[in-house]
């Protein structure tokens, strides 16, 4: 009999909630927000190794969560997806955080593929910029589908509160591990912002 041995990496999972204007035909973000739907993307973030993530160039995490959207379906379960923070752009000014799920409704299967896009500069844009999530939706298991839909979520401020409520350290032994794993978080993110 083997003996299970203890993961000894300290990770990070949250929650976030966007929502905004989406339309079914739209293909650019911007032109869809403007319509009379509305999306929203229950997300949660799972890092299963901050150091890791940190480290890695793409700063990729799993993400899973649910979509609302009247026109398919309330709380669509999205098991897989994909969400990077401050992920390249090709661009050195400029940064994607990528919010990716995959659901299914109907024997259909869909992919909901956003970025907020987050520029070095001046400070007073960074609100807006990490709070909007310029959004497509693909028929298929992935980003490479046809886009059937388009909008722009946000996160407000009371949503921003609630997911700082959610924060949490996973796999850690004591205080000071899951301490030391949530300010490695917040200070990357700081920096990245700089």
């Amino acid at each position: 009999m083997t003996a299970s041995v203890k993961d000894d990496h300290t990770g990070i999972t949250f929650r976030e909630t966007m929502a905004g204007g989406f339309a079914l035909g739209a293909t650019d973000p911007e032109a869809g927000a403007k319509g009379t739907g509305e999306l929203a993307m229950h997300a949660t973030i799972h890092i299963h190794d901050i150091d890791a993530f940190i480290a890695d160039p793409h700063h990729q995490a799993k993400l899973t969560g649910s979509i609302d959207f009247a026109p398919l379906g309330i709380g669509m379960k999205a098991e897989h997806g994909v969400f990077g923070l401050f992920s390249p752009s090709g661009d050195p000014a400029l940064t994607y955080m990528v919010y990716e799920l995959g659901f299914a409704h109907a024997g259909q299967r869909w992919y909901l593929a956003g970025k907020k896009h987050v520029k070095l500069g001046s400070p007073l844009r960074l609100w807006g910029e990490t709070t909007t999530l310029y959004t497509t939706l693909h028929q298929g298991a992935d980003a490479s589908g046809p886009v059937k839909g388009a909008g722009v979520l946000s996160l407000g401020v009371i949503d921003l509160l609630k997911l700082l409520g959610t924060l949490e350290a996973t796999d850690s032994d004591s205080l000071l591990e899951s301490a030391s794993a949530k300010a490695k978080f917040f200070g990357f993110f700081s920096q990245e912002l700089t």
